[in-house]
């Protein structure tokens, strides 16, 4: 037998995986995107060279740090700072101005991954003069992606890369002048990452915990079916302030949800809408 094919779990496998994953670590992928799921299931195993299916399995059910290994494998997004620049300037010139008329604002990261977009907000924040009266949320599902958020450390052979995305997104000061060169990695400042505050946090299964002026969940939700978008974005519309205003990524949209009637395009380039409703 070709020991390739070992490595390519079928339809019926991922679906006995994921009631696992319920079954014995409370975590729920079911309404997860089964083609993306497979390809990144499909993926991990051939990395780590199972040579069956009820190897796997074992190991998934029975070793909590193998565990953590498929939930960091699996949920980890590519991310980086001030990406997408028009973006990034339409919340510096648009919404920030808004923002600053609260006397404290409350932003919520969804789906953090480790935190580039987070730095990039509390440094629009800085620039805004609004950091010292903003608080930024940032949870996510992979509680390894967060310890990488509370470290601030990044590699350094992005920061040319983010320093042109910070100057096209509207950026005036030195880029460098955010972050102390350390060897092969950038640490960003302390009083930055003093304003976030972090949470293990699972868009499928956790509810509200406050109320938002902004709320990003950026290039999260298209990994996810209809039906776990739809209850992803009735959970923002719970936790989004009247007038505030949600963003999410340049593939995910509000139209044809059941919350779309309650909010208006902000640019219609950008994906952020206000609550209007």
């Amino acid at each position: 037998m070709n020991s390739e094919a070992l490595l390519d779990l079928s339809d019926g496998e991922i679906e006995i995986v994921l009631n696992d994953l319920v079954e014995v670590h409370g975590y729920d992928f079911m309404n997860y995107s089964r083609a993306s799921l497979k390809r990144r299931i499909n993926r991990l195993v051939a990395n780590d060279k199972f040579l069956s299916f009820a190897e796997f399995r074992y190991r998934l059910r029975n070793d909590d740090v193998y565990f953590k290994r498929f939930v960091e494998e699996i949920t980890v997004n590519v991310t980086e700072m001030f990406r997408d620049t028009q973006f990034y300037r339409t919340l510096r010139e648009e919404i920030l101005p808004v923002l600053a008329t609260s006397p404290l604002v409350r932003i919520w990261h969804a789906g953090c991954s480790t935190g580039e977009e987070v730095y990039s907000m509390a440094i629009l924040l800085q620039e805004a003069q609004l950091l010292h009266k903003s608080l930024l949320y940032a949870t996510d599902i992979n509680p390894a992606v967060l310890e990488k958020v509370r470290a601030g450390i990044f590699p350094m052979n992005q920061m040319k890369r983010y320093s042109e995305n910070y100057i096209l997104s509207g950026g005036k000061n030195d880029f460098s002048s955010y972050y102390i060169a350390q060897y092969n990695a950038a640490k960003f400042d302390e009083q930055l990452g003093k304003k976030i505050i972090l949470a293990n946090h699972n868009l499928v299964s956790d509810s509200s915990f406050n109320e938002f002026q902004l709320i990003l969940c950026r290039n999260v939700m298209i990994y996810f079916d209809k039906e776990l978008q739809e209850r992803a974005l009735k959970l923002f519309d719970d936790s989004l302030e009247p007038l505030g205003f949600l963003a999410l990524g340049s593939k995910e949209t509000l139209k044809f949800s059941s919350i779309s009637h309650k909010y208006r395009q902000v640019a219609n380039k950008e994906k952020i809408w206000r609550k209007i409703k």
